[in-house]
């Protein structure tokens, strides 16, 4: 016991008081309560007294328990161990800040913590910091913070994304923030919070995965996974076993939606697996606003500025629209379900373009350059697929700021939400917010940090809330804080040890798993994409003959594909094998009718072998399943020409260029038609068009010439 022994004759002169400087305790937090599981928090706090060499550590127990007193030398609070692989020129490596350089730590031992895991939790333990100078008998400053212990477990792991912050350019409206070479570095964990630190359960995806889900039982997993051929809408829905694996059968594509905006390509933005494991509900038909910052701190902002809300059936495959929730007047995303799976909570905002002509590009998160929107949260029926009347929530719309991210109680009691000025999540300002499910007055939460409060999740006993923020690093933390019966929170408590210092803790969500529920997920499905996504590679580079082979090989385990069957079709082609190319072409239509691009590729194949009507036919049905496909009307032009029918070659070139103005291809094929109907001057006036987009378009000069 001399490690927590006292000198009687100091703790006599500290109680007969004195002016004494203060000692602000920065963490714990006051009123501060902890899981029964969890392992002795750090204590840190910066003394005013300069001369403080040493502390005394004091634990008064309000169950009248014998107190515990300890000494401590301060040390110095450290940033923890990085990962080198995920240092990098567009980011820092972890610092303190200025009042963490300043702060003193103490971390109590085995037996003083499981004391305190005994006797603070009918009542809180208050822990008195005392400082001392050297060579003087008398305390020189002191401060001192309340704990306590829940009586509630958390009883369940949290599963989160692991990601370095390593941002890097990316296209307008992708959300991808990050280089394809960081990509693998991206980890997936599960937290015990009885274990002393995490466990990596998934890692080295060759290709991007984001937001998950998981079932109320724990049975079942909803994960984003970007597919073959840029398919951002690709979603696995798989069971949860030890060895867990997601194969390409588990794999769904929102692309598939029935009633999909012709010539877009839906994300499934933030979808939800039902609490049953049978359905999953997201957005769709979206238009997002991304921007890509160089900022590693706030590296990323997206919204949905249009989006419907369409659900899945995992019995059937079954994906339609809510309705109710189908209004293209709206912005209508990140729907969750309520307990019971009866309702869903989602975002409401009007609809608008996400980059409106002129608006200046955002430079920074926040900036008052992004495009304005404020979202508020409705409810909704989901009477299986029906849908019926999205009722606004009292205290989470109509506010003046942007509600959003929803999250029902296991209880059905309590919504808690972001809050921000503009779009959602991750946001500097965001806050959580409380609010009754039915509606009423919504609280800011107790547990909110200075810095982004986000992604949160309720436990599935409903008494913590695991949440991210950046409030103590740029690389994002989670915390937990405890929520009673009348739904008060208790201040922020770190997850210590959850990953290294230079990566960033993303999307943590609770999972009603047994220990050992979930030691290791393998994904099949993406090693296929990552072959699909090679070959397609091969084919840009003009390698026909080496990827007509890998379009064999992927075929090889997935006969059934279609897109790998008119790819495959467009390599034979490219080789001179037109009969081959015809039969996997057509193939693809047969086995996916509403495939466009394939019945337009069949059509180009069918014209090089010289059939002209075989050529139109396919044409014609291409841009009956998109009317907004300029090429194939411009192709169809070209062999209506070549069999004489100039009016209706030239009606499909002008069609071709009113979708597409800006091609000098279209205009020359244009005047080439007009030419051979006499009109001499309009042909010269294409062709003049054509030089004007592509100045060293020779053909377009030689026929201006003549």
């Amino acid at each position: 016991m001399a490690a927590i022994a006292l000198l009687a004759l100091g703790h006599i002169r500290a109680q007969r008081g004195g002016r004494l400087a203060a000692i602000a305790v920065d963490y714990p937090e006051d009123g501060s309560l902890f899981p029964p599981e969890m392992a002795a928090p750090a204590f840190e706090w910066r003394d005013a007294a300069a001369s403080a060499v040493a502390w005394e550590i004091s634990i008064d127990f309000g169950d009248g328990a014998a107190g515990i007193r300890a000494r401590s030398p301060g040390d110095r609070l450290r940033v923890g161990d990085i990962d080198p692989r995920c240092a990098s020129a567009t980011n820092q490596a972890p610092r303190l800040t200025a009042l963490q350089a300043a702060a003193r730590t103490w971390r109590p031992g085995p037996e003083v913590w499981s004391a305190v895991r005994r006797h603070a939790v009918e009542r809180p333990a208050t822990v008195t910091i005392t400082g001392w100078a050297a060579g003087n008998p008398a305390p020189i400053s002191r401060g001192r913070v309340s704990i306590g212990i829940s009586r509630d477990p958390v009883g369940a792991p949290i599963f989160y994304r692991d990601v370095p912050l390593m941002p890097s350019e990316a296209e307008r409206g992708l959300i991808k923030p990050l280089s394809p070479a960081a990509v693998p570095l991206i980890g997936w964990r599960l937290r015990d919070l009885g274990e002393p630190s995490s466990r990596l359960v998934l890692e080295n995806l060759p290709t991007c995965a984001n937001c998950h889900s998981f079932s109320a039982d724990g049975k079942t997993m909803g994960i984003d996974v970007d597919g073959p051929d840029n398919d951002k809408g690709t979603y696995a829905i798989a069971p949860i076993l030890p060895r867990m694996s997601i194969r390409r059968e588990d794999v769904i594509t929102w692309n598939s939606f029935p009633g999909k905006t012709r010539g877009l390509n839906t994300l499934g933005f933030m979808a939800q697996v039902s609490p049953d494991g049978r359905y999953a509900v997201t957005t769709l038909n979206e238009e997002v606003y991304v921007a890509n910052f160089k900022d590693y701190r706030f590296l990323q902002v997206f919204y949905p500025t249009r989006g419907i809300l369409g659900w899945y059936r995992r019995s059937d495959g079954l994906m339609e629209a809510l309705p109710g929730a189908d209004d293209p007047r709206y912005v209508q995303t990140g729907a969750v379900w309520s307990p019971d799976g009866k309702y869903l909570v989602f975002a409401r905002a009007e609809a608008r373009d996400a980059y409106p002509p002129g608006r200046p590009k955002a430079a920074y998160a926040n900036d008052p350059n992004e495009p304005p929107i404020q979202y508020d949260l409705y409810r909704i029926p989901f009477h299986e697929g029906q849908g019926g009347r999205p009722e606004p929530i009292v205290g989470a719309s109509r506010n003046g700021m942007s509600n959003s991210f929803p999250k029902v109680s296991p209880d059905g009691r309590w919504i808690v939400f972001v809050q921000c000025r503009n779009g959602l999540l991750m946001r500097p300002d965001s806050r959580l917010y409380m609010v009754p499910s039915g509606g009423g007055t919504a609280r800011p939460m107790r547990c909110n940090t200075a810095l982004m409060n986000s992604w949160h999740s309720f436990s599935p006993n409903g008494r913590w809330l695991v949440f991210s923020s950046k409030s103590r690093s740029p690389y994002t933390q989670m915390f937990l804080t405890h929520i009673d019966e009348e739904g008060r929170d208790s201040p922020p408590v770190l997850v210590e040890n959850s990953t290294a210092a230079n990566r960033a803790v993303n999307i943590p969500e609770f999972v009603n798993l047994a220990p050992g529920g979930l030691l290791h997920i393998d994904v099949p499905a993406a090693d296929f994409y990552k072959l699909f996504d090679a070959v397609v590679k091969l084919g840009e580079d003009g390698q026909w003959e080496a990827a007509v082979a890998g379009w064999r090989r992927v075929l090889d385990i997935e006969p059934d594909n279609a897109k790998a069957h008119s790819n495959l079709g467009v390599a034979l082609a490219r080789r001179g094998a037109l009969d081959e190319a015809v039969a996997h072409l057509r193939q693809a239509v047969t086995l996916k009718p509403g495939f466009d691009r394939a019945h337009f590729n069949l059509g180009i194949v069918l014209y090089q072998a010289g059939d002209l009507d075989g050529s139109i036919a396919q044409w014609r049905e291409t841009v009956a399943l998109n009317p907004d496909f300029a090429e194939a009307f411009n192709l169809t032009g070209v062999a209506l020409t070549r069999q004489g029918k100039l009016d209706e070659s030239i009606r499909c070139f002008r069609r071709a260029l009113e979708l597409d103005p800006n091609s000098p291809r279209t205009h020359y094929n244009l005047g080439l038609a007009l030419a051979k109907s006499g009109a001499a001057g309009e042909a010269a006036a294409e062709w003049r068009k054509a030089l004007q987009l592509d100045p060293n378009f020779a053909d377009a000069a030689a026929a201006l010439g003549r």
